[in-house]
């Protein structure tokens, strides 16, 4: 027996004077990783160590020099005596030799065996039985399928068979299987290198086999063609081969990619067998998110899985993983499959709020944010104390739904003695803490608005900062902004004025228990009845200056633990010409004009807002019953609404001359930026902002306000349709026919739910009728809803 070391090779085998590789290999268990160099082979140090077996038997360990000065003169001995390898006696020939005298035309003949790709992914061995036609052959493959095959299918002809017996081709093909040692392809290779040498696959099989027979070289090539390290055909004719060795650097390179592709595809396999076990357990067992986060391995994977599913992947290697992980796991390769996948291993709640995750909405805040927060709610002075007007004094309605958290504005009221009324619309002022320019008040610009969802609220100013440092609170003293109108007997405008105050809140309503306390009419709440007949003066006022109601129900839902599977959901629908919600609409108006007019006396920039089409010829839809058929056809031919920041523009649709939103500086942006404008005004400095600087933010922020509004949208339009996938399959709703779309198929508003959808109706329903639908489908994570109509009542 004898060692051969090729160039300092860090790779061994043992040779006789005739066996081939295949009857004597061996293989070395490396204690430290070998590296290579370009051009030299492989390079190893003294303190390598190695165990070289033969015959599956460890012999002895030694150092990589000792087993050389070991050796070498053995080796030297067996080449002078002409004890070689069987392959050294091949005396291979170049690749030009070789093309010369083996790239010969291979007829096919009857009884070949052959092996033949079926299609891109399969490749078959077959036995030829006969010609089809001029060109093709029909041959009987390893599954006894007879098939009729081209000659550019067949991949390789096994040399030396004759009249090959068809029910034996599954025998060869295992005996085949049972030969394939990638090892050997290496010492191939680097006997070959070291020589500069191409092969066939013939010699191949002589050289590591030690026989050139059907057997061994179909094995010599289900080698070389399963091979993509150590050789590369570097000639090809029809289906037979030559190869050549690759280069130590190419190998090096090859090498090393293989082995991170088997490491990545081992951590796949284990990532999927946890995907498996996760979906198989129960909702309570489930891995936490941060679970699969945490590793960096999961979370690149997980992540990738994400992207997917929103259809957000940043690169086609994101794409390709989630793709691969898909297909293991047993599901389509679809952003749908993607997120219920996502959702069976609980990564993802049920209800997961995709377009919020997909619009990358800001729901929380940076640390430095929340730090400067607080120094604003402990360090802050009141710029503006010493000229704050006390209204304590005041009896101080604030009036929003039941589950709002911060609270932007409150309403007073008083007849004065030559009877008309007074009206305070007192502002929550929280340019008392934020100034143009800081961190907090950037940061709020970024956002544009706080985000009001059925399932969560995201304010635009940190939320200890907007409830304990902005809102308006009842029994406690509150800064506010406070713009007083006193009105003429018809609604107009007689006299205002905006100034800073102190107030200290009253009550706080629901528009429910507001509109009870109308209807009660009690004398304790003489200021409700005043601030309800100021709201009647001004809407009669601003019909009559061109004003288009256009109100109609609108509906809201509040979702509690909304990551459970079954949340629970509260529906509440909302009539806009409730007498509470008409009187706090109409002074939310009326500040707003206000604000407008002193913008215009003075010259001030501002965020004016208008809405230019002010012909609407309401008369039109006068044959339409009034509510939500009237509102709801007025609607779709109104246009957008525009902004100016030097002057006022007349609003059409509110019919008035000039309107700037005021009344929510802590839930709306362009709200404190009219605050900013006004309050330097009041204290007598010049605004903070040009026309120019307002207009360039206003972009921005309406913007954001738009991609907000859009998945506000979007939520509530899911939690409706769960909310309806919940009911009883055969109950009843009450739908409003609102218009025709196309023939009988008509555009309706569910009463009771305030959702807008299309139905069949009967012939004889009219627009304004109410007709009687059921729930045909619904389901959310789609966006499906349809409904049937249904006879009776």
């Amino acid at each position: 027996m004898a060692v051969r070391v090729m160039n300092s090779a860090g790779l061994f085998r043992c040779c006789a004077p005739s066996p081939p590789l295949a009857a004597v290999r061996c293989c070395l268990h490396h204690h430290k990783s070998v590296k290579f160099h370009s051009h030299t082979g492989f390079s190893i140090s003294r303190r390598h160590q190695y165990r070289l077996v033969s015959f599956g038997c460890a012999i002895r360990r030694y150092s990589a020099q000792s087993l050389v000065d070991m050796f070498v003169g053995e080796l030297e001995s067996l080449r002078k005596c002409g004890r070689v390898r069987a392959s050294n006696k091949l005396e291979l020939k170049s690749s030009e030799e070789l093309s010369q005298s083996k790239l010969g035309k291979q007829v096919l003949q009857k009884g070949l065996l052959l092996e033949f790709r079926k299609d891109p992914e399969r490749v078959l061995l077959a036995v030829a039985q006969k010609p089809d036609g001029k060109k093709n052959w029909m041959v009987s493959d390893q599954n006894g399928v007879m098939t009729s095959i081209k000659p550019q299918q067949i991949t390789f002809i096994v040399p030396g068979v004759q009249n090959f017996d068809h029910t034996e081709i599954s025998n060869f093909i295992q005996k085949a299987q049972d030969n394939l040692d990638p090892a050997l392809l290496e010492f191939a290779w680097i006997e070959l290198l070291e020589k500069n040498k191409s092969t066939t696959v013939e010699e191949l099989a002589e050289m590591i086999f030690g026989s050139a027979e059907p057997l061994e070289s179909y094995s010599a090539h289900l080698l070389l063609s399963k091979d993509n390290t150590y050789f590369t055909a570097v000639e090809t004719k029809g289906s037979f081969c030559v190869y050549g060795p690759r280069s130590a650097v190419q190998v090096e390179e090859l090498t090393l990619r293989k082995c991170a592709k088997e490491a990545a595809e081992r951590e796949l396999e284990e990532f999927v067998n946890l995907l498996k076990s996760s979906r198989a357990m129960p909702l309570h067992a489930k891995p936490a998110k941060s679970t699969w986060l945490s590793e960096e391995k999961y979370r690149k994977k997980i992540e990738s899985l994400q992207a997917y599913a929103l259809d957000d992947c940043r690169n086609e290697d994101e794409k390709k993983t989630a793709g691969i992980i898909l297909k293991a796991v047993g599901f389509a390769k679809t952003a749908s499959a993607a997120v219920n996948l996502l959702i069976d291993i609980g990564y993802f709640p049920v209800h997961v709020n995709l377009e919020l995750l997909k619009l990358n909405i800001r729901t929380d805040y940076a640390e430095e944010i929340l730090a400067a927060a607080e120094s604003l709610l402990s360090e802050t002075p009141d710029l503006d104390e010493v000229d704050r007007k006390d209204l304590t004094h005041l009896k101080v309605y604030a009036i929003d739904v039941d589950e709002a958290d911060e609270l932007d504005d409150a309403l007073s009221a008083t007849r004065l003695q030559d009877g008309r009324i007074k009206i305070w619309i007192h502002v929550a002022d929280p340019t008392s803490l934020v100034q143009p320019g800081s961190i907090i008040d950037k940061e709020a610009m970024k956002r544009g608005t706080s985000v009001f969802l059925p399932t969560a609220t995201y304010p635009m100013f940190p939320e200890k900062l907007a409830m304990e440092g902005m809102s308006l609170k009842q029994g406690e003293q509150c800064k506010a902004v406070t713009v007083s109108v006193v009105l003429h007997s018809d609604g107009g405008i007689a006299e205002y004025s905006v100034e800073n105050s102190i107030i200290k809140p009253t009550y706080m309503l629901t528009y429910e228990s507001a509109t009870e306390l109308l209807h009660l009419n009690l004398e304790e709440e003489v200021e409700l009845r005043l601030l309800s007949e100021a709201a009647a003066l001004r809407l009669q006022w601003r019909r009559g200056q061109g004003a288009i109601d256009t109100s109609t129900i609108e509906t809201r839902i509040k979702v509690t633990n909304p990551d459970d599977p079954e949340p629970q959901i509260k529906l509440y629908v909302e009539n806009q010409s409730d007498p509470a919600m008409r009187l706090v609409s109409e002074m939310m108006i009326l500040c707003g004009e206000v604000i407008a007019t002193l913008g215009s006396f003075n010259n001030l920039f501002l965020p004016y807002r208008g809405q230019p089409q002010s012909n609407i010829d309401t008369s039109a839809f006068a044959h339409l019953p009034e509510g939500p058929v009237r509102s709801s056809a007025i609607v779709k031919i109104m246009r957008a609404a525009e902004m100016d920041f030097r002057k006022p523009v007349r609003h059409g649709i509110l019919g008035l001359p000039g309107y700037v939103q005021f009344t929510s500086p802590i839930r709306r942006y362009m709200d404190l930026l009219a605050h900013y404008q006004v309050k330097a005004f009041l204290r007598g400095d010049s605004p903070p902002f040009s026309a120019g600087q307002m207009e360039g933010i206003a972009s921005m922020v309406n913007m954001n306000v738009r991609v907000v509004r859009r998945l506000s949208t979007s939520s509530l339009r899911y939690w409706i349709i769960e909310y309806l996938r919940r009911q009883p399959k055969e109950k009843k709703f009450s739908a409003l026919v609102l218009r025709f779309i196309k023939d009988r198929v008509a555009a309706i508003l569910l009463m009771e739910v305030g959702v807008q959808a299309s139905v069949w109706v009967s012939v004889g329903v009219q627009i304004g009728d109410e007709v009687k639908v059921k729930v045909e489908e619904a389901h959310p994570r789609d966006d499906v809803l349809t409904f049937k109509e249904v006879q009776g009542t």
